[in-house]
């Protein structure tokens, strides 16, 4: 699909979503994408998956083929992915900012393995979240664990994983709890205490990005 047919599917999208008297953040709850990516469709043009086209018809209340019109005959059924597998460094660099993770062990005796969902913040190259001091996490600690972030764009059929593996230690001296409350301040989610400071020493860091479009246009990944 040309730069030209893209920007008619996002006239088409936006004067039926008038025509239907909705808000850009209706049409995108409706739809289950984000609110940015109706603005993007509608505003700039840009390539569209099959699945994001279906979502976006569904919501204006249109079939794919109405919202599409001429340009239809050019969508992709399913888009051109290109896997990359990340260095180390671009991985560190993906998750310095921080956000929502995910830590898994396997508890001595345990069948499986158990997951938690932690928000994190990086301080220099390790990893730092708070859990309960009496809780299934810190008892079992020090141990060996897994952390692994991702961020998906289901629209666009891309997004980027990186898993780490390392130690993981309670932070104990009250002195290094105070720097990493000042180096790497974390505001868990959870309801409760989280007063126990714990950080993830990673020994190997490795990580994915795929791209729907990238072999599509020819873009970086």
């Amino acid at each position: 699909m040309s730069r030209s047919e893209e920007a008619a599917v996002g006239r088409r999208a936006a004067q039926r979503r008038r025509a239907l008297g909705l808000r850009r953040d209706e049409v995108a709850r409706r739809a289950g994408l984000a609110e940015g990516f109706v603005a993007f469709v509608e505003d700039h043009p840009r390539p569209l998956t099959h699945w994001s086209v279906c979502r976006l018809a569904r919501a204006l209340e249109v079939t794919p083929e109405e919202l599409l019109g001429e340009e239809g005959a050019h969508l992709p059924e399913s888009p051109a992915l290109r896997l990359e597998e990340l260095p180390s460094s671009a991985c560190r660099e993906l998750i310095s900012a921080g956000g929502v993770g995910r830590v898994a062990f396997t508890p001595v005796g345990a069948s499986a393995p158990l997951v938690f969902p932690v928000n994190f913040a990086v301080a220099a190259s390790d990893i730092v979240f708070r859990t309960r001091a009496a809780g299934e996490l810190a008892r079992h600690l020090p141990a060996w664990v897994s952390f692994q972030v991702d961020r998906m764009d289901e629209a666009m059929s891309s997004g980027w994983s990186v898993l780490a593996t390392g130690r993981a230690v309670l932070v104990e001296d009250d002195r290094d709890v105070r720097g990493l409350q000042a180096a790497a301040p974390v505001r868990p989610w959870a309801g409760g205490e989280r007063e126990a400071y714990v950080r993830m020493m990673p020994t190997r860091v490795s990580g994915r990005r795929v791209n729907g479009w990238a072999a599509v246009r020819g873009g970086p990944a």
